[in-house]
């Protein structure tokens, strides 16, 4: 199910896509070369981390745990009555 367009991604000047975005959703192959639907350079945009164009990437969320001294909560909540 690919679009015609009216010009050619090379034409329009985009770079093949690089080995991280291998999996993504964005890519069009085009004259036996792989292109990004969304960016001219996907090769910048994985420079600084993850590609935000990404559909195969998720950004990793680490989640930590605040231990709470109940003594201190239970002090701070008779203060406010």
């Amino acid at each position: 199910m690919q679009k015609e367009t009216a010009a050619s991604y090379k034409e329009r000047n985009f770079k093949p896509v690089v080995e991280k975005c291998d999996g993504c959703e964005r890519m069009v192959e085009e004259e036996g070369s792989k292109f990004c639907q969304s960016y001219l350079n996907p090769d910048a945009k994985w420079r600084l981390g993850i590609c935000n164009f990404a559909t195969h990437a998720k950004p990793e969320i680490t989640v930590t745990k605040v231990r709470v001294n109940p003594l201190k909560a239970a002090k701070r909540a008779s203060k406010g009555k």
